[in-house]
Formats: structure tokens, C-alpha cells, sequence
């Protein structure tokens, strides 16, 4: 099977955001075929660029920055000086999509906010990415991932009671926060695309990590919205399905998300507890949430019997939704991970490759992933700069002024 045309083949996009939620959504958008052009300062390049160790081997490439920046093209431009400010202008009057993530106001100063660059292209789709939003009382504040989960009330549900050893507020093991807005951020830009098609003019998109993190509250922010009830923080359980918990084994943990009342039976078929499904405290999920205290200890009493292939292989015959809590070297040995191609290795310019994790999009049977690595700094700088009209000359003078 030929591998198909990217879908946004023809789309250009100016990255001149930093550190995760700006640059994964335009690797997003690069994976998905457009010309992704990553802005960054001479020298020091994006901040992620230094978040380490680890470090990519024989490079001074942070796993960080690794992790946002497939298929983008890297050029260097000190967008403080006006020279680089023209320079960005000339690029914006080419593309398509700008991504930011600077504070509010802040690129006003240099002539690179909406208001100013639409007026050089009306098409423009503009996407700025800030902790607040620009109308807000907090607009003024900076926004980081850790302190968004903690405000927007994620970590008031993860974690252990505050009754257990152990307990109290925990963030997630990534940057959920910042990874969310990116990926909301990509279908705002792409159905900015769409509008502009028949509209033939662009937009301000104005995404807040505050906004994505309470917009992901999902089920439990109508928990509390439904009953007016505060949820609380149940470790590994879950508040509206039991049993859908972690459950400790003879040899450690395993995962069982019973999702429905037959499954719930044949679960308790399994550890010869069946009369536990005909009981009416149990025999449905609502029963079952109700009285929780009363059937988690039977079932982890049962559960801590066996070792965790005996029960996985048991649940497994009856069709019992299981899993074991895998550490990452064993995420990326499962037979699945590989069938399915997570794990990509592409050419690097200075290590000769890089192993990645690749976009788990796949169309008609291909991944939707992009086929060169993260750029090293400036690496297109010549590139980009040759295609909007800057000769050798002139960029040499740039880079004499530190401009490039």
C-alpha cells in the first residue's frame, strides 16, 4: 500500500511558542503534513532545550524538547530586534497558522500580535496559548502546568484520602495540563482552516490552559455540577463504576474495570464469589457504589489469592476488562506497543537516530506520524531564510548582529 498524501500538505505554520502546549500542537500539525516552522533565539533556542537529563546520546538534546518537535523546521530569529521582527513578518506574510504562547500583550510591543499581523494577511489563522486568556482577571498571570492542575482542581481528585497513610493531593505523572490545550488547540486551528475556506479570512484563537483543565474535568466536574456535591479524592477508585479499581495480587497490582453488571458477574464467577452478583447490594452498579465499603474488601481478599498472570489469564477467558500497571520498559516491550509502531526511530542530524513516540493517528492503515526528527537549533535557519528572499550576504549580516 502506497503511503497517501498528508492531509495538510499544503499548510504552513510559524511556531514561535515554547516549552509543551504551543509546540505539541504544532507537532500535531506537522505530523499531519503541514510545513511546521519552529522560531526560536539564537543560541539558546526553546527552553525545553535544556530540561535535562536525560540528554539525547552525543547531542546536548533534552528528552524534553524531544518529546514536542517532530517534523518542524528549526530557524533561529531574535524577535526582540527589529530586524528579526521584519524577518518574522515576511514569514507570516507565507503562512498560514501562527502559534504563540507569549504573555498577553506581550508581542504587542514588537508589531507580532493579531491586530497587527492580519493586517499583513487577513488569512491568517492566529493562535495564542496562554495560563488565563487574554480577557481575564488573571490574563496578567503566567501560567505553568503544575500550578493549572492545582487551580482547575484535577489534583483535589487524584491522590489518596486525606483519611489514608499516604493521603493528599497529587498531579498527574505529565504534563496533562499543558498536553490537553495542545491537542484542543490543534482542532481549533483546524476548524479555523475549515471556516476560512468559505470565509476566505482567518481568526484569533484565544486557547487558556485554565479553560482546557476545568473543560476536562468531564464526569466529575458533573458530579459536582449534577448533585452539588464536592467530589472527593478516592486513590485508584473510581466514583460512579465498582469495582473499577486497582487490586492488590499475590505478587502485586492488577487493574479491573468491571464497566457493567454481566461483567460483574462473571468477574465474581472467576473468584468463586457468584452469590455476590445476586445479592441486591451488589447486583447493580448503583447498589455497588453505594456499597462500596461493603464489597471492595471481599473481592480484595479474593483478589490477593493468585498471582497477577493467573488472574489476568482467568479474566481474559470471560472477557473481564484487566490489565497489569506496567512500568514504561514493559510499555514499550507489549506485543500491542509494537504491533501498532508507538515507538519510531527516525535519522538525527547529530545522533545519527532517535527513538520516538510516534502520533497514534493512523488513516487506511497508515500512521499519521512525521518522518524527520526533532530539528537541532537554527538547523533551517538557510532554508527558511532562502525561501522568503534573504541572500547569503544578507543573512551573514544577520548573523554578525546576532540577529540570526
Amino acid at each position: 500500500m502506497s503511503t497517501p498524501s498528508k492531509p495538510l500538505a499544503d499548510i504552513k505554520v510559524l511556531d514561535i511558542s515554547r516549552v509543551l502546549a504551543g509546540p505539541w500542537c504544532g507537532q500535531m500539525l506537522a505530523d499531519m503534513g503541514a510545513d511546521v516552522i519552529k522560531v526560536e533565539r539564537p543560541v539558546a533556542g526553546d527552553d525545553t532545550r535544556h530540561w535535562g537529563p536525560p540528554w539525547l546520546n552525543g547531542t546536548a538534546e533534552s528528552a524534553y524538547y524531544l518529546c514536542a518537535n517532530r517534523g518542524k523546521r528549526s530557524v533561529t530569529i531574535d524577535m526582540a530586534k527589529p530586524e528579526g521582527q521584519v524577518l518574522i513578518r515576511q514569514l507570516v506574510s507565507q503562512s498560514d497558522v501562527l502559534l504563540e504562547n507569549f504573555k498577553v500583550g506581550g508581542l504587542k510591543k514588537y508589531g507580532l500580535d493579531y491586530a497587527s499581523l492580519k493586517e499583513l494577511n487577513p488569512k491568517l489563522v492566529y493562535c495564542s496559548i496562554t495560563g488565563f486568556g487574554q480577557e481575564s482577571p488573571y490574563a496578567h498571570r503566567a501560567g505553568y502546568d503544575f500550578m493549572i492542575q492545582a487551580m482547575g482542581g484535577i489534583m483535589s481528585l487524584t491522590g489518596k484520602p486525606d483519611s489514608e497513610p499516604g493521603g493528599g493531593p497529587v498531579k498527574s505523572g505529565v504534563a496533562f495540563t499543558d498536553i490537553f490545550t495542545g491537542l484542543y488547540a490543534t482542532n481549533a486551528v483546524l476548524s479555523a482552516l475549515y471556516q476560512r475556506r468559505d470565509s476566505g479570512v482567518g481568526c484569533h484563537i484565544d486557547m487558556a490552559l485554565m479553560d482546557v483543565q476545568v473543560g476536562v474535568l468531564a464526569n466529575q466536574a458533573l458530579n459536582y455540577l449534577t448533585s452539588g456535591n464536592v467530589p472527593q479524592r478516592l486513590g485508584n477508585a473510581h466514583p460512579n463504576i465498582v469495582p473499577y479499581q486497582a487490586f492488590a495480587t499475590r505478587d502485586g497490582h492488577i487493574i479491573v474495570a468491571v464497566g457493567n453488571d454481566e461483567q460483574f458477574r462473571r468477574f465474581c464467577e472467576v473468584l468463586a464469589l457468584g452469590q455476590l452478583a445476586a445479592d441486591e447490594r451488589f447486583a447493580t452498579n448503583g447498589a455497588r457504589v453505594h456499597h462500596r465499603e461493603s464489597l471492595v474488601p471481599m473481592l480484595e481478599a479474593a483478589l490477593a489469592q493468585r498471582t497477577i498472570d493467573e488472574w489476568l489469564a482467568a479474566f481474559e477467558v470471560v472477557g473481564v476488562p484487566c490489565g497489569p500497571i506496567n512500568t514504561l520498559d514493559r510499555v514499550f516491550d507489549d506485543p500491542h506497543v509494537k504491533a501498532r509502531g508507538l515507538k519510531q526511530s527516525l535519522p538525527h542530524t547529530q545522533a545519527g537516530q532517535v527513538d520516538l513516540v510516534a502520533n497514534p493517528i493512523r488513516i487506511n492503515g497508515h500512521s499519521l506520524s512525521a518522518t524527520t526528527a526533532p530539528p537541532s537549533l537554527g538547523e533551517h535557519t538557510e532554508h527558511v531564510l532562502n525561501d522568503i528572499g534573504i541572500t547569503p550576504a544578507q543573512q551573514q549580516a544577520l548573523r554578525e548582529a546576532g540577529i540570526i
